[in-house]
């Protein structure tokens, strides 16, 4: 958004307009005369990571700012996970399987919508990482209660182009991962698994650690699917071990459904207060 608060000096896009009028000569064709701010070559350089992480840090949170985002729901899961009607395209019998979790994703995200579209804020807005499988799912039903919702990109070597459910003006791309895992957290008030492969543990991890350290506020750490997370990991034996304590495992609670997730939700301990804490905010 333009900023158009009066200024004794030209702002930026008109002194870019005025580079660009100058007489085309060796001097001004110079990579060296170049605006430094609309250097591409200049800003893709090593020497200048500090000021790009800065950028994509500020970049979505000012326009998150802009827009009014208070809080945010964060739904994370697999994107090989299709659409009950697309199982047969899965690549093996579990994602078939694990199809079911696409429609309770798109309906939890109606919920948590239609829940909170009333209000005249825009609080826990569905966020997820703009791609396929349960992150379209999590856009969709949040276009389904016709509300918006945010998608975070990142650039991939696959390149990951956003699903069609997030709303324009909310779509945002990363290139650093840990500017990206920042923003999902800032405004969170709660978190919803569904499963996935190693992006989403990673994730779920992160947050998980963020919370038992006292990083970040506790809020509603939602896993869907209580088989499929007894199955790849064993909770017990981690407390078992010492290596996290019995307390630990009540961070998180397992559910099936939306509706059960949304009550989850609902009466969970401390559940009116607003606003994550991550390091910096």
């Amino acid at each position: 958004m333009k900023d158009d608060r009066r200024s004794s000096f030209p702002d930026a896009h008109t002194d870019i307009e005025i580079a660009h009028e100058v007489p085309d000569t060796p001097q001004t064709r110079a990579p060296s005369y170049r605006l430094a701010f609309a250097d591409d070559e200049f800003l893709c350089r090593d020497e200048l990571r500090p000021v790009r992480l800065q950028l994509e840090l500020l970049k979505p949170q000012m326009i998150q700012d802009e827009y009014g985002i208070d809080s945010t729901i964060v739904l994370f899961g697999g994107a090989r996970i299709p659409e009950p009607s697309r199982k047969d395209t899965a690549r093996t019998k579990t994602l078939a399987d694990l199809s079911k979790y696409y429609d309770e994703a798109r309906e939890f995200a109606r919920l948590i919508t239609l829940k909170n579209m009333n209000n005249g804020r825009h609080e826990n807005i569905i966020v997820t990482g703009g791609g396929p499988g349960v992150m379209e799912a999590g856009n969709r039903g949040a276009a389904d209660a016709g509300g918006i919702s945010i998608g975070l990109n990142i650039v991939l070597p696959h390149e990951q182009a956003p699903n069609e459910y997030v709303t324009p003006d909310l779509c945002f791309n990363f290139h650093y991962f840990g500017i990206r895992k920042m923003h999902f957290l800032m405004r969170a008030n709660a978190m919803a698994i569904f499963p996935g492969g190693f992006g989403t543990l990673d994730e779920m991890f992160e947050a998980l650690t963020l919370i038992q350290t006292g990083r970040m506020k506790r809020v509603p750490f939602l896993l869907f699917g209580e088989a499929f997370w007894r199955k790849i990991i064993n909770w017990d034996a981690l407390a078992e071990a010492g290596t996290i304590s019995q307390e630990d495992l009540s961070l998180f609670r397992f559910v099936e459904t939306a509706n059960e997730a949304v009550a989850a939700i609902d009466n969970w301990e401390g559940a009116g207060e607003t606003r994550s804490r991550v390091p910096g905010r």
